[in-house]
C-alpha cells in the first residue's frame, strides 16, 4: 500500500458518535477474563457513563503497552472491509490500562496513520481504593 492509498483510506475512516451497545458486552467479556465477572460488569457500567473523547492511535497503543495487529489479522481486515464499504466504526473502550474493546480498530487506524485520532471512552487506570 502506498502513502497515497493510506491517505485516501484515512479520509474514509469514519466513526460512530457513540459506542455500539454490543461493544460493552464484548468489553465486559474480555475484562471478566482479567478481573472476574463482577468487576468487569462494574467497569463496563462505568464506561457507559463516560463521554467519547479522542486520542491518537499511537498514543493509545503506547499507553496500553500493545503492539498494533498487522493488516493481515482477520479482525483488522474485517474492519478494513467495513470502512471500504462506507460503514462507520464504533469508538474504542479503554479501561484499567488496556483496550477492553476495539483493539482491531486501533490497529487499523495505526496502520493507515499512526497519528490518526481515534474516538474512545477512557475509563479509570485503576480501581479506586
Amino acid at each position: 500500500m502506498t502513502t497515497t492509498d493510506t491517505d485516501t483510506l484515512v479520509t474514509y475512516m469514519r466513526w460512530k458518535k457513540d459506542v455500539a451497545q454490543h461493544d460493552y458486552a464484548a468489553a465486559s467479556s474480555y475484562l471478566s477474563i482479567r478481573f472476574g465477572e463482577g468487576r468487569a460488569e462494574r467497569i463496563a457500567a462505568e464506561l457507559r457513563k463516560l463521554p467519547v473523547i479522542s486520542r491518537r492511535a499511537n498514543d493509545i497503543l503506547r499507553a496500553v503497552g500493545r503492539d498494533p495487529l498487522p493488516l493481515s489479522d482477520p479482525g483488522v481486515l474485517k474492519d478494513l472491509k467495513k470502512i471500504l464499504a462506507g460503514e462507520k466504526l464504533s469508538p474504542v473502550l479503554v479501561a484499567r490500562g488496556d483496550i477492553a474493546d476495539g483493539y482491531h480498530r486501533v490497529s487499523l487506524a495505526y496502520a493507515l496513520d499512526p497519528y490518526a485520532d481515534v474516538p474512545l471512552k477512557l475509563g479509570a487506570a485503576a480501581d479506586p481504593d
